[in-house]
């Protein structure tokens, strides 16, 4: 610092002179100062006059000091310093020290050297690139030298920003340092960037913002945390306010869920710092940014139903029943409540059945209600709850209709020991505080709103104004509170009560002549109207004029003509007589033309700065926009256009009804389809469980049987050591008829051989009869003939491929019998070596087994030449088939041979029937030998172990029919 001692040491020049100099001298020896060491000095000698001399510094230093970003990134001191005396510069967070008439011309400057800073973009592109250096002291004034940027011409660096190569998401670093100054700074400075900004915010929500702003928030303690969940609150609500994309992304990362935490807070009296009710007001902000009424509709819904499945909703219930609460967060509670519910049926069923924790419980919405019509409430409150009431009752008319119920006179509570919401609504309407008076219009108008239904049940309310006075209805009660005027001693507004109650009254006529006619059965209200429309009054009282003549206005257009008295004819001529149409067309205008229904008309939540701006209601303005036009035409309409108009109402009212019933035709289809539907998916489950539990039980009774075939053999081997020589008796006793039963059953076998002998003669004269009469010469019908030959001798061949496969079967059984016999004889053979006999059953068993070989290798030969006819018969079909192919062209069978071939056919059908019952018959016994050989105890093996050995036969003569099928 010497030479920051020699350079300050000459003040005698004066101090302006002085300041200069010195700053001149300092930034000299940045620019030509070969050492880092003076250079670093230097900057921060500037840096400490920054702050005193900011503007000395900025216009002499600036360049110097982007210079030494530029150059000497290498020494983070240096830079630190650098970038310390360039916030001092365009900073604007020490104004305190700057003199009172010359606050404006410093709040210029820093705005001027921050333009000069990003005139080059590669300034703030430099700035960005070191944010990127993890150490202290050049991360954090980076980024509070940005952040200060930003709050001075935000949109410009901004932009800067947006087409930076990797900008934005160097900046979404900062929140992930573990150092909290910078990453609190951090917050701050994407505050500041993401401000009214579409691009940016939707570039920071996917760069994983909202996972790093909620940890941040949890890890502070929620509603409980300090400065730093506020920061990251605003910065939540910078991110999803007017902005679809990351309201969606938001409620698709399930980070709604994450928010339940936020709002358990409890219902104790004491806790209620500063901050957590600033950081709550912020948390119920931030879910009314989700559910806004002017986001899409879908959008919307969706945030709703999220909010309802993970128990949002009913935390912000609890708090709004809880005790404790301050003033100003349970007004914000109603509020968002208000908005969670509106237009959800879901969630507005579950605020009905809200109980407030008092005894006996009463619905929130009447302990809601009491609050709003009490006069010593906060505005702001009843405000809220007024907008709580209307968002229950919006697109809601299973809620409309309880709040209609209650006043009618079969559900009031005759013992009043309970407050219901419509003697409350009631109370309010008719009491001396006209705010009551306008709140208690306003929500019954809503508990009509677009329900023709309960507006006709509304008609049957009845009043009772003091003892020994009939009842008088509530329509009529209003009419006579509307005609008294400024003769009730009223607190407030004078024109307060009148507006509220025209309102419901237009709210209540409008699309319902019933009430209409109900409206002029009572003589004195059309004068009443009239009258006030011609008065000539001040402008207070012009509002009260326009809304009467909407009123009557609405009484011709919606008038069925049931009265002869006020037919909509007539009425038009009062109107022309009295009051003029041009008089009434102006009256009427009155109501669009005031300054407080532009404001009403913007947004639906009733937010006035005093009672005295409580005028219009938002549902109320729709209504005038939809009925003021229509008014006007209807006034001006001659008597044949309103024929016209009717015929063609009554025309449209008829194509509606006959809509309406297709439709629930077409409702009621789809609930039997649905019904059908479900059904059938029952039906399925069901048979699949059934097939599942069929396959349990056949794998069970598999089971079963492998069990008991292994029993079975157990106890055989069992027996057969226990008691050898006993076993050894039985069976000698019991093998004998055995072996004369298997005789029988092989002589049936060659019997029925010779059958098939026969049959195959038979067919052998017939092919001979064939080829005679294929060598006969043809006649005129050769092709006729030659297609009904072709078709008998595919017959023939499925009737040999019949017979082969009988003879397989056959050959089969046989193979199958000869196994049998062996095993008995191999059984024979080691009961005779283990237990031997006399000698004479040694001889019997002989005889008997060679005789039994004997019969079975005669029937093995015939098989083998059968085997050989059939070869001789293929050869010859073989050679038929050849001689047909050559007489396609030449010879043709005459008729009459196809007459007698016809006859032949059906012939060898029956024949062919009568081989299939022999051979069904066949199959039955062989089947009954194999049961009894299994009840004797000897294993049967199965068919496919059998048949192995006769498979490669099997074959052979598979192929030369396949042969021969190829050829003819």
């Amino acid at each position: 610092m010497n030479f920051l001692r020699g350079v300050m040491g000459g003040q005698s020049a004066g101090p302006q002179h002085t300041e200069a100099e010195t700053i001149q001298k300092l930034c000299d020896r940045v620019a030509s100062s070969t050492l880092l060491d003076d250079r670093r000095n230097a900057v921060r000698a500037l840096k400490s006059l920054s702050k005193k001399y900011r503007l000395e510094v900025g216009i002499q230093a600036m360049e110097h000091l982007i210079h030494v970003l530029q150059t000497d990134r290498s020494d983070s001191e240096i830079i630190g310093y650098a970038l310390d005396t360039l916030y001092n510069i365009i900073s604007n967070d020490e104004e305190e020290e700057v003199e009172e008439n010359s606050t404006r011309q410093s709040e210029d400057l820093g705005s001027q050297f921050t333009e000069i800073f990003i005139k080059q973009q590669e300034n703030v592109t430099l700035l960005l690139s070191l944010l990127e250096e993890f150490d202290f002291h050049v991360r954090w004034p980076g980024v509070k030298l940005l952040t200060s940027l930003l709050k001075q011409l935000g949109p410009q660096v901004q932009q800067i920003i947006l087409v930076s190569p990797m900008g934005v998401s160097r900046l979404m670093d900062l929140l992930a340092d573990s150092r909290e100054v910078i990453r609190n700074d951090g917050v701050l400075l994407l505050q500041a960037l993401t401000r009214s900004n579409g691009a940016i915010q939707k570039i920071v929500a996917f760069e994983n913002a909202f996972e790093r702003l909620l940890d941040i928030i949890t890890e502070e303690g929620n509603s409980d945390g300090g400065i730093v969940v506020e920061d990251c609150l605003i910065l939540l609500q910078n991110l999803l306010k007017n902005n679809n994309s990351n309201q969606n992304f938001f409620k698709e990362g399930s980070y709604i869920q994450r928010m339940k935490p936020w709002f358990e807070v409890g219902d104790e009296n004491s806790g209620w710092s500063a901050q957590k009710v600033t950081n709550l007001h912020l948390m119920l902000q931030l879910v009314r940014v989700l559910v806004s009424p002017n986001n899409p509709p879908g959008a919307t819904s969706s945030c709703q139903k999220a909010m309802f499945q993970c128990g949002l909703l009913q935390q912000l219930c609890t708090i709004l029943m809880a005790t404790g609460v301050p003033a100003d967060i349970l007004t914000e509670t109603i509020n968002t409540v208000s908005e969670v519910i509106r237009g959800c049926q879901v969630n507005q069923d579950y605020f009905a059945s809200v109980n407030a924790p008092s005894n006996p419980p009463r619905p929130a919405i009447v302990v809601l209600l009491m609050s709003m019509v009490n006069e010593r409430q906060p505005f702001v409150l009843r405000c809220a709850v007024l907008y709580c009431f209307q968002c229950f009752l919006y697109k809601n008319q299973k809620g409309q209709g309880e709040i209609v119920s209650t006043l009618l006179p079969s559900t009031i509570d005759a013992t009043g020991n309970t407050v219901s919401a419509g003697q409350l609504l009631c109370g309010g309407l008719f009491s001396t505080d006209s705010l009551s008076n306008w709140c208690a219009a306003v929500a019954l108008a809503h508990a009509l709103q677009e329900n023709a239904t309960q507006k006709e049940q509304l008609l049957r309310v009845q009043l009772a104004t003091s003892i020994g006075n009939p009842p008088v209805s509530l329509l009529q009660q209003c009419t006579n509170i509307l005609s008294q005027g400024d003769k009730i001693n009223r607190r407030g507004s004078k024109i307060q009560t009148r507006v509220g109650l025209l309102m419901l009254l237009c709210t209540w006529l409008s699309n319902c002549p019933i009430a209409v006619t109900h409206f002029l059965h009572n003589s004195a209200n059309v004068p009443f109207l009239t009258g006030q429309i011609a008065e000539n009054l001040g402008e207070e009282e012009q509002l009260v004029q326009g809304l009467c003549a909407l009123l009557l206005g609405i009484s011709i257009y919606f008038n069925d003509n049931s009265l002869e008295t006020y037919m909509k004819e007539k009425l038009k001529q009062l109107i022309e007589k009295r009051i003029g149409k041009e008089n009434f067309i102006e009256k009427l205008g009155f109501i669009s033309k005031h300054e407080l229904y532009s404001r009403a008309s913007q947004k639906p939540q009733p937010n006035f700065p005093s009672p005295e701006y409580m005028i219009f209601d938002h549902e109320f303005t729709k209504l005038v926009k939809e009925l003021e036009g229509v008014i006007t035409k209807a006034i001006y309409k001659s008597s044949e256009e309103d024929k016209k108009e009717e015929e063609v109402k009554k025309t449209l009212e008829q194509h509606d009804s006959i809509v309406t019933h297709y439709k629930n035709m077409i409702r009621e289809q789809d609930l039997q389809l649905e019904e059908l539907k479900q059904q059938i998916s029952t039906l399925k489950c069901q048979n699949e469980q059934l097939q599942t539990a069929v396959t349990q039980q056949v794998s069970q009774i598999q089971q079963h049987k492998d069990q008991y075939n292994l029993l079975k053999v157990q106890l055989g081997k069992d027996s057969q050591h226990q008691g050898p020589y006993t076993d050894g008796a039985q069976m000698n006793g019991v093998q004998p008829e055995e072996i004369s039963r298997l005789r029988e059953e092989i002589e049936e076998l060659k019997s029925n051989r010779e059958l098939l002998q026969s049959q195959l003669a038979e067919k052998d004269s017939l092919i001979e009869n064939l080829k005679s009469s294929q060598l006969s010469p043809g006649t005129n019908e050769q092709s006729s003939a030659t297609a009904g030959d072709s078709e008998q001798i595919a017959e023939l061949k499925q009737e040999l491929a019949t017979l082969k496969s009988q003879l397989n079967s056959q050959s089969v059984e046989i193979t199958k019998l000869q196994t049998e016999k062996q095993e008995l004889l191999q059984k024979t053979e080691a009961f005779a070596k283990s237990a031997p006999v006399p000698g004479e059953s040694e001889t019997v068993i002989a005889t008997k087994t060679t005789d039994v070989e004997g019969r079975l290798s005669a029937l093995l030969q015939e098989t083998k030449e059968l085997k050989n006819e059939i070869k001789a018969l293929s050869e010859e079909r073989t050679a038929i088939k050849e001689q047909l192919d050559s007489s396609n062209s030449t010879i043709a069978i005459l008729q009459n041979e196809k007459n007698k071939l016809e006859v032949d056919i059906t012939d060898s059908k029956k024949e062919q029937d009568d081989l299939l019952v022999l051979l069904a018959d066949q199959d039955q016994k062989i089947f009954s030998l194999k049961n009894k050989l299994k009840e004797l105890g000897h294993p049967v093996e199965e068919e496919d172990e059998l048949e192995s050995g006769d498979q490669d036969d099997e074959d052979d003569e598979d192929e030369d029919d396949g042969k021969e099928q190829g050829h003819i």
